[in-house]
């Protein structure tokens, strides 16, 4: 896996050091209590049983995306049975107490390591700058994203007694979002916003860019991990339009993928070939597992090729691009950026091309099936001349090769001054750092 550097850590406090000694305490207690419990053979047995479980678990798994018929259901069973023969097994040799304690004893571990971590110089809160009322404030907004959360909430009523005008994308005829947009900035617009899905909030953030006004996000969409990372409230969407009454404003960056902005990511591969098929709006889950075996097993679909900088990706299943980087410190982390505002793309990738490759994965950020890095522009080719990719959820065709950029600070974002914030993304386990952690000894002063 391909990586970038991590900030280098300030001095440890008191605090610090004693919750890595806890961590490391109940790392070794994890691996002590089943030795001193049943011995070494039974212990090592005891490890190499659930090593095999975990992996017959996961190469199940593989086998069952990318094969049909009788194959599927014998993976799927495999995959079902593995960690059942293990639990009977444990049970049957009288060992599952052994099993709960060190997982008990490691759960203790990885939580004090995380909370000895969590207390270092993070990447810090995006900066923001006082932000006057606008004067001609102009709001987009769709009334069935989100399920309907614009009448819902009753956001036209509330955005136009504090003075916005309002636009409902109400049809039947379509309606020309960025002519829109473009049409109030030239009427004297002096903030658009957006209550709508990511791929509506990225048009209009492109607009907004080029013209240097502010953008208001609105988290009406379905899922919005934009609003996610802005720290907004996406429970209740009307809390955003305190933003047109007392807000402060954020600079952020854009990306670009083949001149069209992204406030999220780009998805390559796998995903963003299923997702174009006809049939996916209507049977998701049928879809995307008639298409899958082909695609991940490469029978179908372009074969990809991944370029950032110095480091060229062969063959990957699937690549994300996205607009800064998106933490790693858990699945969760997967779908959050700390900030926004770094000037660069992160991109992810996955290479899998076997069960082996597949049961690899369990490693997580150490896997080699994996790729992660930071770069100023990604470039994707394809043996196509064109290629399905996915945009803050839009489902486009694009000319190979497809050029991904990043526009640093080219973004202003009104936000309300009392929002929820960017929640704390949990660190990585750095077994190292606990230990030169735990091993400092606080001097005359207290360290």
């Amino acid at each position: 896996m391909v990586t970038t550097e991590q900030e280098a850590p300030g001095r440890a406090t008191v605090a610090q050091r004693w919750l890595a000694r806890l961590a490391l305490v109940a790392a070794a207690a994890a691996v002590l209590v089943p030795l001193a419990g049943i011995g070494f053979r039974q212990s090592v047995a005891l490890v190499l049983v659930g090593m095999a479980g975990l992996a017959l678990t996961a190469a199940g798994m593989w086998w069952a995306l990318t094969h049909k018929g009788l194959v599927r259901g014998l993976a799927v069973a495999v995959a079902v049975l593995a960690p059942l023969v293990v639990l009977v097994l444990y049970t049957s040799r009288g060992l599952l107490w052994v099993v709960l304690v060190a997982i008990g004893l490691l759960g203790v571990a990885v939580a004090a390591g995380r909370a000895a971590l969590a207390r270092d110089p993070g990447p810090g809160k995006m900066p923001e700058v006082d932000a006057p009322p606008p004067k001609r404030p102009f709001l987009i907004m769709n009334p069935r994203s989100g399920g309907g959360k614009v009448g819902r909430f009753g956001l036209k009523a509330k955005a136009e007694a504090l003075g916005a005008e309002v636009a409902l994308l109400e049809g039947p005829e379509i309606i020309d979002v960025g002519l829109l947009a473009r049409q109030a900035v030239a009427n004297g617009a002096d903030l658009l916003g957006v209550a709508g899905g990511d791929g509506t909030q990225a048009l209009v953030a492109g607009i907004a860019a080029e013209h240097d006004v502010p953008l208001l996000v609105i988290s009406a969409g379905t899922r919005n991990h934009f609003a996610l990372d802005l720290g907004l409230d996406r429970e209740d969407p009307s809390r955003c339009l305190d933003a047109l009454a007392d807000g402060v404003e954020l600079r952020i960056d854009l990306g670009f993928i083949a001149g069209r902005p992204f406030v999220n990511n780009a998805s390559f591969g796998a995903y963003a070939a299923v997702v174009q098929s006809p049939a996916y709006r209507d049977d998701k889950t049928g879809t995307t597992l008639d298409q899958l075996p082909g695609l991940l097993a490469g029978q179908s679909g372009p074969r990809l090729v991944a370029r950032a900088g110095n480091v060229t990706v062969q063959s990957p299943q699937a690549v994300l691009v996205s607009n800064n980087q998106y933490g790693m410190g858990d699945i969760a982390g997967l779908g959050r950026r700390a900030r926004i505002d770094r000037g660069t793309l992160g991109m992810f990738a996955v290479t899998v091309s076997s069960a082996v490759q597949a049961a690899g994965l369990l490693r997580g950020a150490n896997s080699r099936g994996l790729t992660s890095l930071t770069s100023p522009e990604v470039v994707i080719d394809a043996d196509t001349a064109q290629i399905p990719v996915g945009v803050d959820g839009e489902a486009l065709v694009l000319d190979t090769p497809v050029r991904c950029t990043i526009q640093p600070a080219a973004l202003r974002v009104r936000v309300p001054r009392d929002r929820p914030g960017v929640p704390d993304a949990k660190p990585q386990i750095n077994w190292q750092r606990l230990r030169r952690m735990a091993l400092t000894v606080s001097g005359p002063g207290g360290g």
